[in-house]
This record gives structure tokens, C-alpha cells and sequence, in this order.
């Protein structure tokens, strides 16, 4: 599958909403986890601002790549940002979009205190 990396070198992100279980099957509640290493998947919804374009985005990330607590309004560095095009089928309906992932989601108000 194609990945496509994501320069986030003047983007600004915000967390929109803070980081929950990635669900893999609705149905039975099953929790999504990574197919190399096992750990949990978590989503995170950031706002993503670049050249005056803001969007949410629903970034997947390994839990170990998540920076202690998240809450809303937090500023974010986003590492490792790839898009993913993906395509399914769906009771006779096909659906399409961009499915993003990161290998971590970190908190600058962290970094900013503990360097001051």
C-alpha cells in the first residue's frame, strides 16, 4: 500500500480531541494493535493548520508514542506523519479516503517546561 510522508515542518497542530482506543471491530469492541509490534493503536484528532487551510485530522499512533496527557488545545509535534489512500467496498458501496498515521504525538508544552 502506498504511503505518502507529510512535511509538518511549518504546519501548526493542536489537539482536537485527546488520544482514545482505536476500535477494530465495533461489534465486539475488539482494540485495534499493531501488526508488527502489538502495541495498542490509539486515535488522536488533531487540527491541522498549514498555509491557512485548517483541518482535523484523525491520526493513528502506536500508544508508546504517545507523550503523557494530551488534553485539548495542546500544541503537538507530529512525528513520522504519513497519508494513506485506501479504497473498500462496502454492502455494495464503495467508500474512499486518506487514513493518517504517525510514529508519535508530542506534547510542546511538555518539551517547552522541561527545558525551562
Amino acid at each position: 500500500m502506498r504511503q505518502i510522508p507529510v512535511d509538518t515542518s511549518d504546519a501548526t497542530a493542536m489537539v482536537a480531541q485527546a488520544p482514545e482506543p482505536k476500535i477494530r471491530d465495533r461489534r465486539t469492541g475488539e482494540i485495534a494493535t499493531d501488526a508488527e509490534t502489538g502495541a495498542t493503536l490509539m486515535t488522536v484528532s488533531v487540527m491541522f493548520a498549514l498555509r491557512g487551510e485548517v483541518e482535523i485530522l484523525n491520526i493513528t499512533v502506536p500508544e508508546t508514542g504517545i507523550s503523557g496527557e494530551l488534553p485539548m488545545g495542546t500544541p503537538v509535534a507530529l512525528t513520522g506523519l504519513i497519508a494513506r489512500p485506501w479504497e473498500n467496498e462496502f454492502n455494495g458501496q464503495k467508500r474512499h479516503g486518506i487514513a493518517f498515521r504517525a510514529v508519535a504525538v508530542t506534547s510542546l508544552t511538555a518539551a517547552a517546561s522541561q527545558a525551562a
